[in-house]
């Protein structure tokens, strides 16, 4: 085989790696929500957003819950009878309000029982899907995030706060429609944030109060302890099973990894080769 050949076939595996590799997660990924779905009962869905790569280009794309996780959700949750419990699996930045509502308006109308399981972090308009449901299982250094409206780039509780600092007169007209839009964006939040956990703890509305008023920053970290503080219904009974899922959502890889450790289970007293 000449130079020519083997520089093409190379080429024609190098294409179809990627694709193999998929095909094989998304087998592995398949087979282990059967396994979870058999073993408690429920339907699982899992909405996992990791920073992906382009198969052949390599650019690194962010993801978010968008329309299309929004529609893919519902349509899961139609399939499933009201009396089958519902977990999901979640690990997101947040995303676009209007899909975020969507799906937590979904879930929060479902007959039978809805667990959310947080592995690592549910920010944003995760924490609003985290509130729909009637139990948060979360890993014990596990986080939610406020759920403070943004306009455009400026959270919405400090464009509200220059009305407190200047005079009327001295700020400019554009400053004043996006103070309009920021109460009315507040409004509506705390509204929804009330309608999903309402009857299920007894300080709703101080609850939605912190989680909309910009209270904190909008990447403030919220720590198990806090969100039983604040009455979430939390525990932290996290299934082996979902940390093995998350396994298979691989983060992009990097040429030298960050990381890196012996993935093996580490007790005290074990022996180690040398000794």
């Amino acid at each position: 085989m000449d130079f020519l050949a083997l520089f093409w076939l190379f080429i024609i595996i190098s294409s179809i790696q990627p694709l193999i590799r998929k095909k094989m997660l998304d087998s592995a990924r398949i087979k282990l929500l059967e396994l979870i779905e058999k073993k408690r009962g429920s339907r699982v869905i899992a909405l996992i957003h990791r920073q992906e790569t382009l198969s052949m280009l390599g650019f690194p794309l962010m993801k978010y819950i968008d329309i299309n996780d929004s529609e893919q959700i519902l349509r899961a949750i139609k399939l499933t009878d009201k009396d089958v419990p519902i977990d999901i699996i979640l690990h997101t930045p947040g995303g676009l309000v209007l899909a975020t509502e969507q799906i937590a308006n979904a879930l929060k109308k479902h007959h039978a029982k809805v667990t959310v399981f947080i592995p690592h972090y549910a920010m944003s308009g995760g924490t609003m899907i985290a509130l729909a449901a009637d139990e948060i299982v979360m890993d014990e250094n596990a986080v939610l995030g406020p759920l403070d409206p943004q306009i455009g780039t400026k959270p919405a509780a400090s464009i509200l706060s220059i009305l407190n600092k200047k005079p009327i007169d001295k700020i400019d007209d554009e400053t004043l429609i996006l103070a309009d839009v920021s109460q009315k964006a507040i409004n509506q939040v705390k509204n929804v944030i009330l309608r999903l956990i309402e009857g299920k703890i007894n300080n709703a509305e101080e609850v939605a109060e912190k989680l909309s008023s910009g209270i904190w920053t909008h990447d403030y970290p919220i720590t198990v302890d806090e969100a039983i503080n604040l009455g979430l219904p939390v525990s932290t009974e996290m299934p082996n099973e979902v940390y093995q899922l998350m396994a298979l959502y691989p983060q992009t890889a990097q040429r030298r990894p960050s990381v890196e450790y012996i993935p093996l289970p580490r007790t005290k007293g074990e022996r180690t080769s040398e000794e």
